[in-house]
């Protein structure tokens, strides 16, 4: 083999290894705490604080992709209860409510199944329209979303610190 030759096997071996090295870090595996952290935010389940969230999923999801209705949107190929997710949205400062939301490949009805098979929490429909919202104990919402579904916690931003009704 020339000196050529070997250069530009080298050369190629260096890149094909630099290849390999950034596209595994692309499809890095989602930490185990994935499931309880944003899972349990979704149910209202835990305290919701956007720049955790935000922060948190940036650590893990990498930057978001937008920032469109008053939310940062995260996408990364996670699952929840058995169903893939599509979106992952936090909401920013300027929104009057402090939320997580996320869509997720699946129908209301199956995404409710999936939950209660998983963690034993109920959605029961709030009413009987054509794409009734479905509403837990604890607050948390799943809706209709283009044959899809969005489940959300939402809360009112506390009031600063000394201050009272």
């Amino acid at each position: 083999m020339t000196r050529t030759r070997r250069t530009y096997a080298h050369t190629a071996g260096v890149l094909l290894a630099l290849a390999c090295s950034v596209s595994m870090n692309a499809a890095q595996a989602l930490p185990s705490t994935f499931g309880p952290v944003i899972g349990n935010a979704l149910l209202c389940r835990s305290q919701l604080d956007n720049k955790y969230f935000h922060s948190w999923l940036s650590t893990v999801l990498g930057p978001s992709y937008k920032h469109e209705g008053g939310a940062f949107w995260f996408k990364g190929e996670a699952g929840l209860w058995g169903k893939q997710v599509q979106d992952i949205m936090v909401s920013d400062d300027s929104n009057p409510m402090v939320f997580i939301a996320a869509v997720v490949d699946s129908k209301p009805e199956e995404l409710e199944e999936a939950i209660h098979a998983a963690v034993g929490i109920r959605h029961k429909t709030a009413d009987m329209s054509q794409y009734p919202l479905r509403v837990s104990n604890p607050g948390s919402v799943i809706a209709y979303h283009k044959g899809k579904s969005k489940i959300y916690c939402a809360r009112y931003k506390p009031l600063p610190p000394g201050r009272q009704f």
